[in-house]
């Protein structure tokens, strides 16, 4: 079985060793060693142990960096800055693929690009979250608009300690969210995520959202 077969047959852009393994056992004597020799050659390329994506040349698409970010560390999903840019809330590109799993904090640099986790508590992990699926990519983990503006506005320092005026201008001037965009979030969403978090500053941003709406 030659690349081409291989990159067909398995049909997404990021895919484990667990994968070739399975598609080549059949038909292969040193597994292990053929997968080495396909990474040498440059055929796939290594992310990290066990998780690999096509050469550039035989890709025949781009590479998916949220079925990546998902791979490269369990239990994770893509949210924070490369969310929010995703969902065209903030209009700056992001180039760290920023994820919140339950491990500790992380970095990967991949020779696709940097991928960057935080650490959020088990309460809060799995509301908020949408599990995308196409053929081409697979499934993929990513936080909703709301759990990702919730999950930053968490982690960033000093947000927890600003008053609900300085909390809107955090929203417009610091992350450069329009209002427009945060009137179209689920509050009822955002009460659910605080209470998770048990945080009170995240109540306070879906107050201020909900009365916003309220009054046009």
């Amino acid at each position: 079985m030659d690349i081409i077969d291989i990159r067909n047959t398995i049909g997404i852009t990021v895919f484990t060793h667990e994968m070739l393994n399975a598609l080549l056992a059949p038909n292969t004597v040193n597994i292990n060693e053929k997968i080495s020799r396909m990474a040498k050659n440059q055929k796939i390329i290594r992310l990290k142990r066990g998780v690999y994506v096509f050469g550039e040349k035989y890709r025949n698409s781009a590479v998916d960096m949220i079925a990546a970010a998902n791979m490269l560390y369990a239990p994770s999903y893509v949210s924070f800055e490369y969310a929010l840019s995703y969902y065209g809330l903030i209009p700056e590109r992001v180039y760290e693929v920023t994820s919140a799993s339950l491990r500790a904090k992380k970095s990967f640099e991949t020779p696709v690009g940097r991928f960057g986790y935080r650490k959020i508590p088990l309460s809060a992990f799995s509301i908020g979250v949408d599990w995308l699926f196409d053929t081409q990519s697979g499934g993929r983990l990513i936080a909703t608009p709301e759990k990702a503006l919730c999950d930053k506005v968490r982690v960033d320092r000093g947000v927890s300690s600003m008053s609900q005026r300085q909390l809107g201008d955090y929203l417009e001037y610091d992350l450069r969210i329009e209002w427009h965009d945060l009137l179209t979030l689920d509050t009822e969403l955002i009460r659910k995520i605080a209470i998770a978090y048990r945080s009170k500053q995240l109540r306070e941003l879906g107050a201020m959202i909900a009365k916003r709406k309220k009054n046009g």
